[in-house]
């Protein structure tokens, strides 16, 4: 497989009210490769956001390294060739929509990249087809669902061809309809190549990746796919994380004395396990 991000050691300190360093991340070391989709999971604090930002250089390492297509983005010479790798989504949709038209706003960064007219319209087209939202083009964001605002941000980003998709808990401001629209189309951009690092705190959307995160203090705890991580019951609530309901439900059942396999993460195979 092809590495496209690899965190080495990486540490990130900032100043407290009374002076003194404060450790938001430690040690992280973390490869990910093309085509990945891997969640980051833990509670408030526990440093996911800010090394999402380090992704793209929004912030540089206090000590260690972010290497992103094999630039540093400690180099100030490749910050902007890094943010074309590295799009990022944020939790709130209106804070990323600029523009008053769909279509505008999908092109504000391709023109902030001096692409030229024709391309622009091109990408604009595509961008807004690969999230299913092409009929909107013409609408005022204003008009939209939070749903469908979030999906007009990812089309914003798509639309500068980037390698990896970041999505710092995209659907923590949505209604369930909503969340359900912007995983779809999340999930639907990964199978199609796009590398997707996705911070969230609904243990269900985490379910779906590849590869599961687990942050505590500014640290990388554990990491596996989901059945190895989310078949810990115990240790994440233990953690002050949730967990999938179908993954308690089977604890539960197996504490009854019920023979349950440890691998029932999901509603579907629950379903299964007891109704064969």
């Amino acid at each position: 497989m092809v590495e496209l991000i690899k965190i080495e050691n990486l540490r990130h300190t900032y100043p407290g009210y009374d002076g003194q360093e404060v450790a938001a991340l430690t040690d992280i070391n973390l490869t990910v490769n093309q085509g990945e989709f891997v969640a980051v999971i833990g509670t408030n604090g526990s440093g996911k956001s800010t090394l999402a930002k380090h992704l793209n250089a929004l912030i540089l390492p206090t000590g260690g390294k972010c290497i992103v297509a094999g630039m540093d983005t400690a180099d100030s010479d490749k910050v902007w060739e890094i943010r074309q790798q590295v799009g990022m989504v944020f939790q709130n949709p209106d804070n990323q929509i600029v523009a008053a038209i769909v279509e505008e706003d999908v092109a504000f960064g391709p023109e902030n990249l001096g692409v030229e007219p024709a391309e622009i319209v091109r990408r604009v087209t595509e961008a807004l087809q690969l999230v299913n939202m092409e009929e909107y083009r013409h609408h005022g964001p204003h008009l939209l669902s939070g749903g469908q605002k979030q999906r007009v941000a990812i089309a914003g980003v798509l639309a500068m061809r980037p390698k990896c998709l970041v999505l710092d808990e995209p659907t923590a401001m949505l209604d369930p309809r909503g969340r359900k629209e912007v995983l779809e189309t999340v999930c639907r951009l990964n199978q199609e190549g796009i590398t997707v690092i996705y911070i969230t705190h609904f243990m269900e959307e985490a379910v779906t990746a590849h590869r599961v995160v687990v942050m505590e203090q500014g640290k990388i705890v554990t990491q596996g796919t989901p059945v190895e991580i989310f078949s810990q019951v115990d240790r994440l609530k233990a953690m002050g994380l949730d967990v999938p309901v179908a993954a308690e439900v089977a604890a539960c059942l197996r504490e009854q004395g019920i023979k349950l396999e440890q691998d029932i993460i999901s509603d579907e195979q629950l379903v299964v396990a007891l109704c064969p």
